[in-house]
């Protein structure tokens, strides 16, 4: 019981960051001053009780700790649901393990490779596709330029990989805390694909809308 909660607590953790994330995200559309003001504004916060950076510092290690706990308690649940159905269901198994598989594992480690990627470009200003800026609206805008086009090739095929994720990880969390009944089956469904989606394409916007000029 303790696994369940520990991985149901920390997926809601990680699926409200990206909700918020997104959201921060899509400031691009209010323009550069909107948008470096909410970058900036998310440094102050909490200031003077908190030093300047404190909440993103405080957030970054409950995050970085919600993963690791969250993989941690799928790894062990996943396991000990396999085992308990190793002799049922045979080829049934064969297609969820698939689909499992390429949503949560390599999936995963697609977007493991892509949070790395993108806190060097966007968030530290390592690497620069278009040229170093401490404007975080010129770092994204100059990052994902027509000629750049690897870079948000890279940028949509982790976010696809991040929606199937989430949709997967939503269901997988109802089924292993044992709400997913076959009479709520479809509501749980819709909502896991509805909140995939919304995610999926709100974070596409930005870095599409930049390579194809609505964003400059």
């Amino acid at each position: 019981m303790a696994l369940k909660s520990a991985m149901a607590v920390t997926g809601a953790i990680l699926v409200l960051y990206l909700i918020a994330h997104m959201y921060g995200n899509l400031k691009v559309f209010s323009g550069q001053a909107a948008f470096d003001g909410y970058a900036h504004g998310l440094r102050e916060l909490g200031y003077p009780i908190l030093p300047e950076q404190g909440f993103l510092w405080i957030a970054r290690v409950v995050l970085l700790t919600s993963v690791l706990i969250h993989i941690y308690a799928v790894v062990i649940l996943w396991r000990r649901a396999a085992r308990a159905r190793q002799n049922r269901y045979q080829v049934k198994k064969r297609v969820q393990r698939s689909y499992a598989s390429y949503t949560m594992r390599y999936g995963g480690v697609l977007i493991a490779l892509f949070v790395v990627f993108h806190i060097l470009h966007l968030t530290v200003n390592a690497i620069a596709p278009g040229g170093k800026s401490d404007s975080p609206y010129e770092r994204l805008v100059n990052g994902f330029q027509p000629e750049f086009w690897y870079v948000t090739l890279f940028y949509v095929a982790a976010v696809i990989a991040v929606g199937f994720h989430l949709r997967h990880g939503i269901w997988s969390a109802m089924a292993t805390l044992g709400v997913n009944k076959a009479s709520r089956q479809g509501k749980i469904n819709a909502v896991a694909v509805a909140l995939a989606l919304i995610v999926t394409i709100g974070f596409l916007l930005p870095p599409l809308a930049v390579t194809f000029g609505l964003v400059s």
